[in-house]
């Protein structure tokens, strides 16, 4: 089957190959409706399917999106591409997703490649905080980018964030409100800013109750279910805890998993909240209570900040709220 050209059609329309291009962008000005509609008539007629790249060389645009997440293998990713991809769908974009693994010279090797397919625009959920030599690489490269959820940026770069603190004191919170005064929490790492705002608003909700948080209370993890489900063994061997704010969902699951080895009923021997509200945690038995965030939205919201700043646009961060959403996993000290 033949591959038609812009120059194809401009012959088989009568018009030259610079009327072609007009119609293609969208630039028309000037041009009678009968032209037009004979080139776009034509271009049913073959099927015609422009190239993108060569489209681009005209508008500048390659309609294409680059989005670094850490660990695509995390339930709370998914849904946040998801998001970023039907947003940018809707205007016409195609997506590049790349998954870092946490690696810092992966993320950096995927930057370079989207500088060379001349993306349009970046969405980071990757990192904590952009290197200077990364800001550099896109100021001189004339990306324009946007970050998701990254703590250190919140101040610096626009981008769509969540109020990490406030849900941490909704944890803590709800646990104080059912009687719990011996409480853990097992933590994501210090080197990540949300982990930490997560943490200290659960303290607060505490010290306003006059509960201390020990240092052997706290237990740093990764936010990955195994590590979780290994650091928890010792604090709940003890039995000196009646609940477990974990600070994501996939941490939970790993203190599910090790409450269930040692005999400790949930919610009956042990209370737990988890952070994320992940579609994963529909499974566990009881239902899971956790603080919600809307990451679809935010992953939407993330291409509408960055359409913006492509047109030019006044743009300033959102801030996000996440919710309580109460289940079958807390219950009142018994």
């Amino acid at each position: 089957m033949k591959r038609w050209t812009i120059k194809d059609i401009a012959k088989k329309a009568g018009v030259s190959i610079t009327t072609v291009s007009r119609v293609l962008n969208q630039k028309e000005e000037g041009m009678s409706t009968q032209t037009r509609e004979k080139v776009l008539k034509v271009m049913k007629e073959v099927d015609f399917q422009p190239n993108q790249f060569a489209r681009g060389l005209v508008t500048k645009r390659s309609k294409t999106f680059g989005l670094i997440v850490p660990n695509i293998s995390n339930p709370y990713f998914p849904e946040l591409c998801r998001g970023v991809e039907d947003e940018a769908n809707e205007g016409e974009y195609s997506l590049i997703i790349c998954n870092s693994d946490d690696q810092t010279d992966k993320e950096k090797r995927y930057l370079r490649l989207l500088e060379e397919q001349q993306v349009d625009g970046i969405i980071f959920s990757a990192k904590d905080h952009l290197d200077e030599s990364d800001e550099e690489q896109l100021a001189r490269a004339k990306i324009p980018f946007v970050l998701i959820d990254r703590g250190k940026e919140e101040k610096k770069h626009v981008g769509v964030f969540l109020d990490n603190d406030k849900g941490g004191y909704l944890a803590g919170k709800h646990l104080i409100e059912l009687g719990h005064r011996s409480i853990a929490c097992i933590t994501g790492p210090k080197s990540i800013t949300l982990a930490n705002e997560r943490l200290q608003g659960f303290k607060r909700a505490l010290n306003e109750a006059g509960v201390d948080l020990l240092p052997s209370q706290i237990i740093e993890a990764n936010f990955q279910m195994e590590m979780a489900y290994h650091k928890s063994k010792e604090i709940l061997n003890k039995r000196e805890v009646t609940a477990i704010f974990a600070s994501n969902d996939m941490m939970a699951c790993g203190v599910y998993q090790m409450a269930h080895e040692l005999g400790i009923r949930i919610p009956i021997d042990l209370s737990i909240v988890g952070f994320d509200d992940i579609p994963l945690i529909s499974a566990l038995i009881p239902k899971l209570t956790t603080i919600q965030q809307n990451t679809y939205e935010m992953g939407r919201e993330a291409v509408r900040v960055l359409f913006r700043k492509i047109e030019n646009m006044e743009t300033k961060s959102v801030i996000f709220s996440p919710n309580l959403v109460v289940r079958d996993s807390t219950a009142p000290i018994q």
